[in-house]
């Protein structure tokens, strides 16, 4: 299988659901103890009598599940919303039982099936929280039918009736289940939803800060690089009416382009910096716009190998194409034919809301030691001949248009690069 690694995966210790179930198993051990502690006080003391074999082998059979339990965190196995679910529906059967036989809706601790459940009601999906809570309302109604009373518990009701008081204390549990069930679940999806939003916004503001400084100093690089550029521009002219030399003229005209190039680069991010500032985006055919950008890499990569695939049939979809865009992608482009320059496989493909670029190389891949830190900045693969800002700006650029950039091993070997995009519903110019 491919292995995506650009995202950090969560480590298994510091799982919220299996936090969950380690802080729901402490609250069992104590409940257990105070349990405990109330049959051996009624023991003791005599005040009533009780059904001492049952409740001990309740408390037991309660004890030994936590146990279990315990061992069964000490393994590095991923704890599911089902199994949490029904560790928390084993504490409602259980104290069911111990209802049972001591009361039953008479007893005071009746109402303890609000905690699981309220427990439920803030850590797990809407759909096993309303299915605790119809097992909690279907317990309490099959307790007010069946348990073995206690004289100690006085109330207005004969064993096994139904009267106005039983039915209000059912009404009690299953409005309180029910509130617990609506209200809870959804204040505890609003407030992880305010976490995840806060999360992405520092993320957010983190990276633009970084691409601020970046900006800067890239403005800065491109104006002091303008003064000597221009001075080896002149000093170059001159050697070359100097010294006739074939073999010198022709390694002095190289040289000379390749300062013209570099003043040309300049120029040209100063101007598409202007252009993105004055018009950001504008709607283009997907197809022609990858092509444009291929043909420019071919001219900077000329040594590099690829390969076009079919696209699929109907319409091309257009997207807001911008020259952060283009730049991200052809970094991207710059990327795979530094990992290998033969028989990278360029593929587009597209749905009813997405483009979908997939750029294949066969390289060595990425070391996974390393994955998790790609998208960073100044984080490289190239050693010392990478700067590491690449797919940090290709990432920043994609996502500014709502779009996305994920990494993936292959199992044949090389990286698999995707670049999600939106699709715009505008039309592209003509």
């Amino acid at each position: 299988m491919s292995n995506r690694f650009l995202m950090s995966p969560k480590t298994l210790a510091l799982s919220p659901t299996r936090q969950n179930l380690w802080r729901l198993i402490l609250i069992r051990l104590l409940v257990l103890l105070a349990q405990s502690l109330s049959v051996m006080g009624a023991y003791v003391s005599g005040w009533f009598p009780l059904p001492w074999a049952p409740l001990l082998l309740t408390l037991g059979l309660s004890a030994l599940a936590s146990i279990v339990t315990l061992l069964r965190l000490s393994r590095r196995w991923p704890v599911t919303d089902f199994e949490y679910g029904l560790q928390l529906c084993f504490d409602m059967l259980i104290h069911s039982i111990l209802l049972y036989y001591s009361g039953g809706p008479t007893n005071p601790f009746v109402s303890y099936y609000l905690v699981p459940l309220t427990i439920a009601a803030a850590t797990l999906p809407w759909f096993y929280t309303a299915v605790l809570g119809g097992f909690a309302v279907a317990a309490y109604s099959v307790l007010l039918l069946w348990y073995e009373p206690l004289n100690a518990f006085v109330l207005p009701v004969s064993r096994g009736s139904i009267n106005l008081h039983t039915i209000g204390m059912w009404l009690n549990l299953a409005m309180s289940a029910g509130l617990i069930s609506l209200f809870v679940v959804r204040m505890a999806a609003a407030l992880r939803q305010h976490a995840e939003r806060l999360a992405e916004r520092r993320e957010q503001s983190m990276r633009d800060t970084q691409l601020l400084g970046i900006a800067s100093v890239a403005a800065g690089a491109a104006h002091e690089l303008s003064t000597p550029l221009s001075t080896m521009s002149v000093l170059l002219k001159d050697l070359r009416s100097d010294y006739p030399d074939p073999q010198l003229q022709e390694d002095l005209a190289l040289l000379q382009e390749q300062v013209k190039l570099c003043k040309d680069s300049l120029q040209h991010m100063v101007r598409s910096a202007e252009q993105s500032r004055l018009q950001p985006s504008r709607p283009e055919v997907a197809d022609v716009w990858l092509k444009g950008l291929l043909t420019r890499w071919q001219l900077m990569r000329p040594e590099a190998s690829w390969q076009w695939m079919p696209l699929p049939s109907g319409p091309v979809p257009c997207l807001q194409s911008s020259p952060e865009l283009g730049q991200a992608v052809l970094n991207l482009l710059n990327n795979a034919a530094d990992a290998c320059l033969e028989g990278i496989e360029i593929s587009l493909s597209w749905d009813s809301r997405r483009l979908i670029l997939k750029i294949r190389d066969y390289g060595p891949g990425v070391p996974l030691h390393v994955a998790e830190q790609l998208g960073t900045a100044f984080v490289t693969t190239k050693g010392k001949k990478g700067f590491g800002l690449g797919l940090f700006l290709s990432q920043a650029a994609v996502e500014r248009t709502g779009g996305s950039v994920r990494l993936y091993n292959q199992e044949g070997g090389g990286t698999l690069s995707e670049v999600i995009l939106p699709i715009t519903q505008e039309k592209a110019d003509e």
